[in-house]
């Protein structure tokens, strides 16, 4: 008998790793990373913004202007603050695990697309 392995020969392919992610796989761990503490972060506004979306006698705690805003306007705009703040995570960790000047860019002009729509429907229906 020979004293070879039966393993077979492609074991250089085998890629080890410790947990979910892949030793060469860092990138990804990274933009977990980064979007895990964007998202704790981002965590009580969340919250805060889904409550004045959802209640709308929570119109009252603001007074002057936000008070004269249709009840239409006011749940219309909190609800679009917190979509774009539930969407802060994932693109953080999109623009990390891609990591290129494109993607960076592309996410940039995303949140420069989200800010303006919030400015304006605030402008709109809120002052």
């Amino acid at each position: 008998m020979s004293s070879k392995s039966k393993t077979p020969a492609a074991t250089g392919n085998h890629q080890s790793g410790s947990g979910v992610f892949l030793e060469d796989d860092r990138s990804s761990a990274w933009a977990w990373l980064a979007g895990l503490i964007t998202l704790v972060f981002v965590a009580v506004p969340i919250s805060a913004t889904l409550a004045f979306a959802t209640n709308p006698r929570s119109q009252q705690l603001f007074a002057g202007r936000l008070s004269d805003a249709t009840t239409f306007g006011y749940q219309s705009f909190w609800w679009i603050i917190t979509l774009l703040l539930v969407s802060l995570p994932f693109l953080v960790g999109f623009g990390i695990s891609k990591l290129s000047s494109r993607t960076l860019a592309v996410v940039a002009s995303v949140v420069a697309v989200l800010v303006i729509l919030a400015i304006v429907l605030g402008q709109l229906f809120i002052f």
